[in-house]
């Protein structure tokens, strides 16, 4: 009885949760449609290249998804990574996939990632149903392989990668995959889940977007 009663109460967090993407993402979307003009402007004249960048990362079941963001560094900033970055940079980058005043960046992406607005194409790949409002931050491939056990994969795909991560609204980039710290608070999302944990990740994600750091 009881291991029904949880799988029912299972379904009805996933069927409300999808239900909450899909009616929430198609109404920023409606609402925001003036300021996707805008940002696609402002990134046109910053830079040479497309308004917008994709990325191949792993999402639920370990399916390769595209995920979006309005671009934010010059459009040659990883074909000719080596032109930007010293080795030491390199390095860090290509081990956590963020990096400090990164020469890359365009002065308007500088902003807009520091507001998160880069992340607002992601409102089609939560539509779509590749990501969802609330779960793990998508990752690419090596990083999964490199970072996680095979039971932590395992775990870490169960759910679809999130807009909001709590990785991402607790910490920011005060932890990362070298520390642990990061697997550790992705992970601990999975165990969590819940209405209620999503809800409150919702509300940490205010002061985090704000102050351009993680809430405490």
């Amino acid at each position: 009885m009881a291991q029904k009663k949880r799988k029912k109460g299972r379904a009805f967090y996933r069927g409300s949760k999808r239900f909450f993407d899909i009616m929430t993402s198609l109404l920023l979307i409606i609402i925001c449609s003036p300021l996707y003009l805008i940002l696609m402007f402002l990134v046109k004249v910053s830079s040479e290249g497309w308004m917008f960048y994709s990325d191949n990362r792993i999402g639920r079941y370990g399916k390769e998804i595209k995920v979006w963001k309005f671009r934010t560094m010059y459009i040659d900033a990883e074909t000719n990574i080596d032109d930007y970055l010293t080795p030491e940079q390199k390095e860090i980058w290509l081990r956590e996939r963020k990096l400090d005043k990164d020469p890359r960046i365009t002065r308007v992406g500088r902003i807009m990632r520091k507001t998160s607005l880069d992340e607002l194409p992601q409102l089609f790949n939560i539509l779509g149903g590749t990501m969802s409002f609330v779960g793990p931050r998508p990752i690419t491939k090596s990083e999964l392989e490199q970072h996680f056990t095979p039971a932590e994969r395992r775990k870490f795909l169960s759910v679809r990668p999130g807009l909001i991560g709590y990785w991402a609204v607790k910490s920011r980039s005060n932890s990362d995959f070298e520390s642990g710290e990061r697997q550790k608070l992705e992970l601990e999302y999975v165990e969590r889940r819940s209405l209620w944990f999503d809800i409150k990740i919702f509300f940490m994600a205010i002061p985090a977007v704000i102050c351009g750091k993680g809430a405490k």
